[in-house]
């Protein structure tokens, strides 16, 4: 078998990218069995994880990307801790392993450990010279520098496991929403892709709002109609009737529209089917916040102009090759341990 080289990683990631924009064709029966293994993995969620990755891979992205990708022949062996909480979420570290010439040693997750392999499948076909830079393990050993994803808690463990080899340690993080009553009713249904994709389990899933003093918020929920079919699953339902029981009880505050709880927390990470809000009457002091909080925010929505990078409503799911999980630069930290 050839050796892998840049050109080819090239070649073959633009077929997979044409490729995933038909998740049907590529996944076939993947999809049934991943939905079976783990409820929140609905078709639908799979289909759009996988539809998102093949728009990420599409030929202009691609060539700009790679500009900046050392491709380097000696092989590293990078351990990959993927996360499962929203289909494929992984896949975009294991896409800059290989992407770098590197060996990626990949350690799914019991969550989605289906979805990824048969995705990669699809590549080594196209490229059979990916082969010997995939390997799937229960545990990693024989690593030259690790990536991990994880909770907070999870994180403690990895920074004390991996502290003698390079890496990057990733905890939880948190996207928020910022708006100034300007949105029209289609910003704010694109808004309710950030806030519902994926049943809302992803860290780019909006989790937080900030609204300007006097906010309407049940203009707010009137927009958001076309979303109520999330409650009729059962397990984002139980998570909302769980939480509304104990808004109830503890007689808190809250908003209730059916299927969405909105209640006033000053925390970013809010329980399954609730947003947290703010109000605030000046702009500076939610960029002087938002900045204070960078190292708990992956993304931020809005149309506001503010004084850090922000994402379109609705796009908060749709990544471009170079948006780095928690604004770390993988091919940077990839390229550099060689």
């Amino acid at each position: 078998m050839s050796a892998l080289t840049h050109d080819k990683a090239i070649s073959a990631f633009k077929t997979l990218g044409q490729m995933l924009t038909n998740p049907t064709d590529i996944l076939g029966n993947t999809i049934y069995t991943a939905e079976s293994s783990n409820p929140w993995f609905t078709q639908n969620n799979i289909k759009k994880s996988i539809i998102s990755f093949g728009e990420m891979l599409n030929t202009t992205d691609i060539d700009q990307w790679f500009r900046s990708v050392n491709f380097n022949p000696a092989s590293k062996r990078v351990g990959l801790i993927l996360a499962g909480n929203i289909p494929m979420v992984g896949f975009h570290d294991v896409l800059c392993v290989l992407a770098t010439g590197n060996i990626a040693l990949i350690k799914l997750s019991s969550s989605d450990d289906k979805l990824i392999k048969t995705v990669l499948s699809k590549l080594t076909e196209i490229e059979p010279a990916f082969e010997s830079h995939i390997e799937y393990v229960e545990r990693l050993k024989d690593f030259d520098a690790v990536i991990a994803t994880g909770s907070n808690n999870s994180s403690r463990y990895f920074e004390y496991y991996f502290s003698k080899v390079r890496h990057i340690i990733r905890k939880n993080r948190n996207s928020v929403a910022v708006l100034d009553g300007s949105e029209t009713e289609a910003d704010i249904q694109n808004l309710g892709n950030d806030i519902f994709d994926y049943f809302g389990l992803g860290c780019r899933n909006v989790s937080k709002m900030y609204f300007p003093k006097g906010y309407d918020i049940a203009k707010f929920y009137d927009h958001l109609t076309s979303y109520q079919d999330i409650i009729n699953h059962f397990k984002y339902q139980n998570n909302y009737d769980y939480n509304k029981s104990i808004y109830l009880v503890n007689a808190a505050k809250h908003y209730d529209n059916g299927f969405l709880l909105l209640k006033e927390d000053q925390s970013l990470a809010s329980p399954l089917a609730v947003v947290f809000y703010e109000e605030y009457d000046d702009l500076n002091a939610i960029n002087q916040t938002l900045t204070e909080k960078a190292e708990d925010i992956q993304c931020v929505v809005s149309n506001v102009t503010l004084s850090i990078p922000t994402y379109a409503f609705g796009q908060s799911q749709h990544p471009k090759l170079w948006d780095y999980a928690d604004n770390v630069n993988t091919i940077d930290f990839l390229n550099s341990i060689h």
